[in-house]
């Protein structure tokens, strides 16, 4: 087993589930000290479950709030004393129908969902990683900026993509690389947490096809993913093998650049 990440301290957000979840036991596979956030008190089955793999913090924390992420980056601090590696995961579409069928305070929540929890673990950990001078941030935005049935969650993950690229612009001289995924369709697990509680119409349903039909039609291989090559991506660029990449936001998704 490879140890590319034999004693770096790596903050991994939405870690209780899915993508988050998989790069947090690779991680520890691979020697990572880490730190497990999640909103969601299903994030200490999997600090149960790693416990003698490797140190970890687990903490939780709803990173829509500036407060919380500051306080998540400040506990990884204090308990480990650096703050190697930053994996931002938490985001996700939380309805799918076309653009004018979305309320107002719906496309509010959506960005909220998919870029400030990145927006604020970024200015929170970056203090930090400047201090050392080091430092690996991983940003998992989506194919789907580019897609039917998700405007505002393609606009936030858009933003996503552009966050990357400045931040990228503005510490690559001081030793930070900043780098993104953009996953497409994936295969996963059916999710423990709904993303909204709204029971799905038939119209609901009807609109999430659409997106599948999209997804699979975009990728040239005519297929979704799997969590491990979402997750291989993400490694790749937080290790040093990636030590000459910044800036850069990779499609993960079978041929479709999003």
């Amino acid at each position: 087993m490879s140890k590319r990440f034999q004693d770096k301290v790596a903050v991994i957000t939405g870690a209780a589930q899915g993508i988050g979840r998989r790069v947090a036991e690779r991680m520890a596979e691979e020697g990572a000290r880490l730190v497990l956030v999640d909103r969601s008190a299903l994030v200490h089955e999997l600090a149960q479950q790693l416990q003698g793999v490797g140190p970890l913090l687990c903490l939780t924390a709803d990173l829509e709030q500036v407060a919380d992420c500051q306080r998540v980056m400040a506990a990884a601090l204090e308990h480990f004393g650096r703050l190697d590696i930053l994996v931002n995961n938490v985001g996700g579409t939380i309805w799918a129908k076309p653009f004018e069928h979305y309320r107002a305070e719906e496309i509010e929540a959506e960005v909220r969902r998919s870029l400030f929890p990145t927006l604020w673990c970024c200015h929170a950990a970056l203090p930090q990683m400047l201090a050392q001078g080091s430092g690996a941030i991983v940003n998992v935005s989506s194919i789907a900026t580019r897609g039917v049935n998700r405007v505002p969650y393609g606009a936030a993950k858009g933003g996503v993509n552009a966050l990357t690229a400045c931040l990228a612009f503005e510490t690559a001289e001081r030793g930070i690389r900043v780098n993104a995924t953009a996953p497409g369709g994936t295969e996963a697990p059916p999710r423990r947490i709904p993303r909204n509680d709204a029971e799905q119409s038939e119209q609901d349903k009807r609109w999430y096809q659409q997106i599948v039909d999209q997804t699979v039609q975009s990728s040239l291989m005519k297929r979704y993913g799997s969590i491990d090559e979402q997750v291989g991506a993400i490694l790749f660029l937080a290790s040093d093998e990636a030590s000459y990449i910044t800036g850069v936001t990779l499609p993960v998704g079978g041929g479709d650049l999003g």
